[in-house]
C-alpha cells in the first residue's frame, strides 16, 4: 500500500490567531500530527509513503522542518486556495494531483490529519486507514457521538419562535436515529473521489467513532485552554494518548 499523508494549515486565521503554529503543553500542534504519522509508519513498515505540507505559512514550514526524522515535502498553497470559503477537499485534491505529478506515481488512499486535533491515538488511524482500504467508499472521516440530536433536543429560530431542526415525535433520544458529531481529525479520501469532481456532500462517506472526550474545536483562546486541561488528565490515564505526546522528542 502507498499512502499520502496531508498536513494542511493556512497562515493568520480567526478566533486563535495562528492557530495552526500554537503551542500545546508546551509543544508547536503540527508535531503532534507528525507524530502520530511517524508512530503509524514505524508499525507499518510495509507501507510506501509521502507526507506533504500543504500552507501559505513560513512559520509552519519553519516547525515541521525540523524535524529530521521523516522528510516531508511542501506544497506553497496558492492564492485562490487560501480563502476562508475554500473547501478542505480542494485543498487535498491539490495536494494528491501535485504530488503524483512530483512523484510520477500514484497513491492507493490519502490521509488528511488536522493539525488543530492533538488528541488522537495510532488505533483510530488505522481504523481509518483499514476501512477505507475494505470499504467502497468515497471518504471515511473520523466522528463522535452527538451528545444532542437534531430529532429531540436541538433548536433553530424561525420567524417567530424556536422549532427542532428536524421536526419528530420521539418521546426519548433514544428512539431517533443515531447521529454524530464530526470531528475534523483524521480522513481518508479515495483515489477515485479525488480524480472526480464530486463534493463533500455528494460523497459516500463511512465513519470511524472516535471518544468524545478528546475532540474539541478550537475556535476560541479559551478552548486551547481547555483541551490543554483535558490533555494532561488524558495522558496520566491512558497510554494510547500518551504514546503519540511521548513520540514528539524522537522526531528530532
Amino acid at each position: 500500500m502507498r499512502i499520502l499523508f496531508t498536513i494542511c494549515g493556512r497562515a493568520g486565521l480567526k478566533g486563535i490567531r495562528n492557530k495552526n503554529i500554537q503551542k500545546f503543553l508546551g509543544i508547536p500542534l503540527p508535531l503532534y500530527t507528525l507524530s502520530i504519522i511517524d508512530l503509524y509508519l514505524s508499525r507499518y513498515s510495509q507501507v510506501e509513503y509521502d507526507i506533504v505540507l500543504n500552507t501559505d505559512s513560513n512559520e509552519l514550514i519553519e516547525i515541521i522542518n525540523k524535524n529530521s526524522k521523516r522528510k516531508v515535502s511542501v506544497i506553497k498553497r496558492e492564492a485562490e486556495l487560501a480563502g476562508d470559503d475554500i473547501a478542505k477537499c480542494n485543498v487535498i485534491r491539490n495536494c494528491y494531483k501535485t504530488m503524483k505529478q512530483q512523484k510520477g506515481y500514484d497513491y492507493d488512499e490519502v490521509i488528511d490529519l488536522d493539525i488543530t486535533s492533538p488528541i488522537r491515538r495510532i488505533k483510530d488511524l488505522e481504523a481509518v486507514i483499514n476501512k477505507m482500504a475494505k470499504a467502497e467508499c468515497d471518504i471515511v472521516e473520523t466522528v463522535t457521538e452527538s451528545r444532542r440530536s437534531p430529532y429531540f433536543n436541538m433548536v433553530r429560530q424561525t420567524e417567530f419562535w424556536v422549532k427542532t431542526i428536524i421536526e419528530a415525535h420521539f418521546a426519548t433520544r433514544q428512539e431517533a436515529p443515531i447521529t454524530y458529531d464530526e470531528n475534523a481529525s483524521m480522513c481518508a479520501y479515495g483515489i477515485k473521489f479525488l480524480n472526480g469532481n464530486l463534493e463533500w456532500d455528494d460523497s459516500h462517506r463511512e465513519v470511524v467513532l472516535m471518544p468524545d472526550v478528546g475532540v474539541l474545536d478550537l475556535d476560541k483562546p479559551q478552548d486551547l485552554e481547555l483541551m490543554q486541561v483535558i490533555a494532561e488528565y488524558l495522558l496520566t490515564k491512558d497510554n494510547d494518548f500518551k504514546e503519540v505526546f511521548e513520540n514528539i522528542a524522537q522526531l528530532n
